[in-house]
């Protein structure tokens, strides 16, 4: 029993670490967010703060909890855990309610945001922030409109230039006419769209989101279930309970499983050791 709860321990304190882990790429995915805005010099920061305080708050407390989590298995510690499980049964409750909703709408996502970025079609009419981040997809993906060069109408940015030479196979030429002296003229731009490749990365968030709540939960109810489980079994093996200490260790009297009284041994459960005579 000893090997099975130490196994159980060592195994819930690496999960942990694993998850403040999560939690620390999390906070660092909203710095190099910031970074990336900051370094761009967008004016809709102000806008994205609340993204990124979200995205700050909920990596702090998944590492939080889990740093809690794995010092109270190691160190065996009763009010770390009973702490750490009270916030999971919290956060437990807080994730279903907004991962349940997230999950079914994720299929609807697409069709959601392409209306309603259609609604802003031609770019060259759009606001400034729209083709802004329309001109900054262009250029990391290599890619040129949302979902046709059609969309920028004849006034292609230098955005959507692609160079056959260095990017061979990516490239495709379109004619043009050309508004200032009126005659055709052709360019080479990317070929392919930029709203499936951003959607890809969407999903992918969606996703990675969706995976992390669900496993936080999965554990939370895993951990509460083998609390019970525990608390249960120690009551049916040794029922006759003399004192409880301030310590929190219970002083029982009961058999062993040979059928033979135990005098001075501790029966450790995963949450409290019981010292059984």
């Amino acid at each position: 029993m000893a090997q099975i709860n130490t196994c159980l321990k060592h195994t819930f304190t690496i999960f942990n670490i694993l998850f403040a882990i999560v939690g620390g790429v999390i906070i660092g995915l909203a710095l190099l967010c910031q970074v990336v805005t900051n370094v761009e010099g967008r004016e809709d920061l102000e806008g994205r703060t609340g993204g990124l305080v979200a995205l700050y708050v909920f990596g702090a407390i998944t590492m939080m909890v889990a740093i809690l989590g794995a010092y109270g298995a190691h160190k065996e510690s009763k009010c770390s855990l009973i702490a750490f499980l009270v916030c999971m049964i919290i956060g437990t409750l807080l994730m279903l309610r907004a991962g349940i909703p997230t999950a079914i709408a994720r299929p609807q996502v697409e069709n959601i945001l392409r209306a309603k970025l259609q609604d802003y079609l031609p770019l060259d009419d759009a606001p400034s922030d729209l083709q802004n981040m329309a001109n900054s997809l262009q250029t990391s993906f290599h890619c040129c409109g949302l979902f046709s060069y059609t969309d920028w109408r004849t006034n292609i940015p230098q955005s959507c230039s692609c160079d056959p030479q260095m990017e061979e196979g990516q490239c495709q030429n379109i004619e043009y006419r050309d508004l200032l002296f009126q005659f055709a003229q052709t360019k080479s731009i990317y070929a392919k769209p930029c709203f499936p490749i951003m959607m890809h990365y969407i999903l992918l968030f969606f996703d990675v989101l969706l995976g992390v709540v669900f496993t936080l939960a999965i554990l939370a109810v895993s951990l509460f279930h083998l609390f019970i489980q525990r608390r249960l079994k120690c009551l049916v093996l040794y029922p006759s309970v003399q004192q409880v200490n301030p310590s929190g260790v219970y002083s029982v009297t009961g058999a062993s499983s040979r059928g033979r009284h135990r005098k001075n041994s501790e029966f450790k459960v995963f949450f409290f050791p019981v010292e059984c005579h």
